[in-house]
């Protein structure tokens, strides 16, 4: 199949990122199985990198080397396909090369897209992402859930067994995240453990500068009538699906991460920002993203013109 240069169109497929790392292919073989299960057609996208206008003392012109990256990304194109035949022979399988670079050309084609899948490098206990990288600005402003998928153990294929774990925040923005977990979980016949954590450490400072004190126990019941009121409903919109809840007193990060080296997916939704500069390192959607070790869907809530954004 012929690789297109262009546009996004209005879709339901699902569409991978695809450059030149190694977990590229892994997210390419997992979106291709998610695909063929869900009678859905793979996007293959690959956005060319900046090239520097000027490079001094070199002997190619800025136009070979559009060339040679362009070529690049169709060589790249055309190992992602080979790696989706492998595994979802049948699956409809479009490979695009895009001229803008990564991060707009995905953020495009999530307009139209069921789903954006992205590789993400093997696990590394580094301390944040890099501010501005692909992963950290398709998790705030991509237009679909965004699912990150790195090696499981070595160069092994992300799980296929355990439960799907949900991050269930408690506010209105996280029912897309909520929708999706469902969705998957009965798509994939596995058990979904609903996760509703909390900590009262902010709490505990305020209240001790006035003299104050907390009721944890009462807090704790508050959680549990909380996440029971954000579940409220899906059991009977989705009755094949085996629903476990936990209420843990831990930072959110922190207790999703727990449940991550024994899931097959992670749901988490996320507010997102209103530009680049204002992404927070620490947020539970970006930590997860860089320490989990089973796949991570990030779902924004709903965006509006006239709020600005958390």
């Amino acid at each position: 199949m012929p690789t297109k240069v262009g546009k996004a169109v209005v879709n339901t497929d699902v569409v991978v990122g695809v450059d030149e790392n190694d977990a590229s292919l892994v997210a390419v073989r997992w979106a291709a199985r998610m695909a063929r299960e869900r009678g859905r057609g793979l996007r293959l996208v690959h956005g060319i990198d900046e090239i520097p206008v000027e490079y001094p003392h070199a002997t190619a012109t800025y136009e070979d080397a559009q060339l040679l990256v362009g070529e690049r990304g169709q060589r790249l194109l055309g190992l992602a396909r080979d790696a989706a035949a492998e595994v979802a022979p049948g699956v409809a399988v479009e490979v695009v090369l895009r001229p803008e670079q990564p991060t707009e050309a995905l953020r495009a084609e999530s307009a139209g897209a069921a789903v954006l899948v992205l590789g993400t490098p093997g696990l590394h206990r580094v301390r944040g992402i890099v501010l501005g990288s692909v992963s950290v600005a398709l998790a705030a402003h991509a237009e679909c859930p965004v699912a990150f998928v790195r090696p499981h153990a070595g160069e092994d294929e992300p799980p296929t067994e355990g439960p799907i774990v949900l991050g269930v925040d408690g506010t209105e923005t996280g029912e897309e995240a909520i929708t999706l977990a469902f969705e998957e979980a009965s798509w994939r016949r596995a058990p979904l453990l609903a996760v509703h954590c909390w900590h009262e450490a902010f709490l505990t400072g305020l209240f001790e500068e006035r003299g104050w004190k907390a009721d944890s126990k009462a807090i704790e019941e508050h959680e549990h009538e909380l996440l029971a009121q954000r579940l409220a409903g899906w059991q009977e919109k989705y009755p094949d699906v085996q629903v476990e809840r936990l209420v843990v007193k831990e930072k959110p990060a922190d207790g999703l991460l727990d449940w991550a080296d024994r899931a097959q997916l992670l749901v988490v939704g996320s507010r997102g920002r209103g530009g680049l500069a204002g992404l927070a390192l620490g947020s539970t959607s970006q930590t997860v993203i860089a320490h989990a070790l089973c796949p991570v869907a990030v779902v924004r809530g709903k965006r509006t013109e006239s709020k600005n954004e958390d």
